[in-house]
């Protein structure tokens, strides 16, 4: 599966290096400080780590590279494990190459600048720089994922619109995710743990109707 996986990104343009271990992968990442990394759950050394695991060791270290998390169909609780532990997308096994490879473009847009746009969004005390990426609230820098990135610039650019579960899923992640919405209300709990640790506020959910990032007036 790795081989196959490495091979099509191959052909589609990527450098890639492959670990079919838990600390190969952790040793990997840490020498090679990848754009992305497609983590399946299943590796290869029996009784070491799963790819759950793996992904925690990476979120515990500082590591915000974006991560694509690969998951068997009835494994419901590794989805949620999985992003849980800080994975920005999952494909389901079986899958075709076709949409492995467009989940990591979509994901890659996700974690590079956009050149069209470069300007610092601010509300409140929290500022955003769209062209270093870096976001600070309260004057402390706040490191985010590629994904919490572009879930929190969507809501600063929508600044005191209510924003919907749907309208979140087709900017952030660019397609429908079947009904799997919890993902919007994981990284929802992600951000406010990082940048509503202080107050006041700002993100606020809007009952039946979405999220909405708003300062007091």
């Amino acid at each position: 599966m790795s081989h196959l996986v490495s091979t099509a990104l191959r052909l589609d343009g990527f450098t890639t290096v492959v670990a079919d271990t838990a600390p190969g992968a952790l040793a990997a990442v840490a020498e090679h400080d990848p754009d992305l990394v497609v983590l399946d759950i299943m590796l290869g050394d029996a009784g070491s780590m799963d790819g759950v695991g793996v992904l925690r060791r990476l979120r515990e270290a500082g590591a915000d590279v974006p991560v694509i998390f690969l998951t068997a169909r009835d494994a419901s609780g590794d989805v949620v494990a999985g992003l849980r532990a800080g994975a920005d997308d999952y494909v389901v096994k079986p899958f075709r190459v076709e949409e492995l490879l467009a989940r990591v473009h979509a994901v890659m847009r996700r974690s590079v600048p956009d050149p069209t746009r470069s300007a610092t969004l601010k509300v409140a005390d929290l500022e955003l720089d769209e062209e270093s990426r870096e976001v600070h609230r309260a004057g402390q820098e706040v490191h985010l994922t590629a994904t919490e990135f572009e879930l929190l610039r969507y809501l600063m650019r929508n600044e005191r619109v209510v924003v919907s579960k749907a309208q979140i899923l087709e900017r952030v992640w660019r397609y429908d995710f079947g009904g799997q919405s919890n993902i919007v209300e994981l990284y929802i709990g992600y951000l406010r743990k990082k940048i509503d640790n202080v107050e006041p506020r700002l993100i606020h959910t809007v009952r039946g109707a979405g999220y909405v990032l708003k300062a007091p007036r």
